[in-house]
């Protein structure tokens, strides 16, 4: 557990509020630069020394070395160049490897495990990440050598151990906080004030992003009733086939009209609630290896088949046949949504109009109450929104669920924050939380400290605590 200054807290506290709200999370950095010398031919070899001990857990110059290399990973991250600078960092990140190491020799001591498969499952979630930063795995190979990161194999192992340590920790204070043993500090006005008086200090950004909160009614076009009769015929012909015995499977990669034509139609485990009332009606009555008759639902028409039941949930497969839409439907659908838009403008209850018209089927959103960050928002809704104020109204077209086929937007923005940077006051309580918070983790910690065997000896003294 590192030491956290309330300063970078509240940059990150920042950070979240203001961008978190559905903006694409970062791709890892690709693995550092090294910072391991090359040796000179001739020249005596250093050993690796101890810079402290924990407990009888050493901590050697290279690990010291090697998680400032781990801070380079962090792209606002400066390294420093005047050696006095150069020693405070090593002598603040060799303090928080020895917090990480007194918060691991306790969760031990209370029998705070990390069960294997969630910690392979969190490896491998970030190794695939940073592999896909690379075009090949020679590339990827060559990187992890050049970073002193050795081979795939060996940089797996230091991510895992890394990974567990960080676990680790996180449910050491979980289970401290359940059991009482984490009580939040005093935290005063002026201690808020102090926190982001730093920020703006450093020359940090403390900018809050424009924002608005709309409602909207989303109309998809729908279907003739001509096509919805051919698209019927059609499912009612494969299901003759499939109840004569040929393979669902097989029909469902020949004729399905959805993304699990290739999978068979296998549509995998789900619990009630997962699917539409119509379709779901179906799936939870129907007993392993029958077949439904032909279903509509606002997708098409589908033909059912379950594989697998086990208590609350089935595992099932389908033949979804789509009546084919066409540009008189597009044409219809977007005369719908300036309608709507019209009577909604004239004083229409707007929970009415969506109750009416709105796509519920696709799980639009109806009210986004929530300030939402303009530039996390989808290209066509920041097209919409560009030049228009709180209280507007506009109707404009967003990519549908079959590429082809377009949906239309009745919408009204709500309210409209241009941002600017935050006050104190917009921050005072969660930044009065943050404190709180980091001042029961450290006194945690001092405590652990006080009672552990600590020897320092990154200069030449050696200082050692023994409480």
């Amino acid at each position: 557990m590192t030491k956290v200054l309330s300063s970078l807290a509240l940059l990150a506290l920042v950070a979240g509020s203001a961008a978190a709200q559905q903006q694409p999370a970062q791709q890892p950095p690709a693995p550092p630069a090294p910072v391991t010398p090359t040796p000179v031919a001739g020249s005596p070899v250093a050993l690796d020394r101890i810079v402290a001990i924990v407990g009888d857990q050493p901590i050697t110059r290279y690990d010291l070395d090697e998680r400032v290399l781990a801070l380079q990973q962090d792209p606002n991250f400066k390294m420093p160049t005047d050696p006095v600078a150069k020693r405070a960092l090593d002598k603040s990140t060799l303090d928080a490897m020895i917090d990480e190491e007194v918060l691991i020799a306790k969760a031990k001591a209370v029998k705070v495990e990390v069960p294997e498969a969630d910690l392979n499952t969190s490896t491998d979630k970030r190794l695939k990440d940073v592999r896909g930063q690379f075009a090949s795995e020679a590339e990827y190979r060559t990187a992890l050598v050049q970073a002193g990161l050795g081979t795939p194999e060996e940089y797996r192992r230091f991510l895992n151990e890394q990974l567990r340590k960080q676990e680790l920790q996180s449910r050491l204070f979980e289970k401290m906080k359940t059991d009482g043993k984490l009580v939040a500090s005093n935290v005063t006005d002026q201690d808020v004030q102090e926190a982001y008086d730093r920020i703006k200090a450093q020359g940090s950004s403390l900018k809050k992003p424009a924002t608005v909160t709309m409602r909207q009614i989303v109309i998809n076009p729908s279907a003739s009733e001509a096509a919805k009769a051919r698209a019927k015929a059609k499912a009612e012909s494969l299901l003759v086939e499939v109840k004569a015995g040929a393979d669902f499977e097989r029909v469902a990669k020949r004729e399905s009209m959805d993304n699990t034509k290739e999978l068979g139609g296998d549509l995998g485990w789900h619990r009630r609630g997962f699917f539409v009332p119509e379709f779901e009606r179906w799936v939870f009555a129907l007993p392993p290896g029958e077949i439904s008759p032909v279903v509509e639902t606002p997708f098409g028409y589908h033909i059912i088949k379950v594989d697998r039941v086990q208590p609350s949930e089935v595992k099932s497969r389908h033949i979804l046949i789509r009546p084919v839409i066409d540009s008189n439907d597009v044409m219809r659908a977007h005369a719908l949504a300036d309608s709507v838009e019209k009577a909604w403008v004239a004083g229409a209850n707007f929970d009415t109009l969506a109750k009416k018209f709105h796509d519920y089927a696709n799980q639009e959103e109806t009210s986004i109450l929530t300030p939402i960050a303009r530039d996390s928002l989808p290209e066509a809704y920041q097209r919409a929104f560009r030049g228009h104020k709180a209280g507007d109204f506009s109707v404009f077209q967003i990519p549908g669920s079959v590429p082809e086929v377009p949906k239309f937007v009745a919408v009204q923005l709500v309210t409209s924050d241009e941002g600017g940077e935050y006050s104190v006051n917009d921050l005072r309580e969660r930044v009065r939380s943050q404190l709180a918070q980091e001042g029961a983790v450290r006194r945690f910690i001092d405590s652990l400290r006080k009672q552990t065997y600590v020897s320092i000896r990154l200069d030449d003294a050696v200082a050692t605590s023994k409480k």
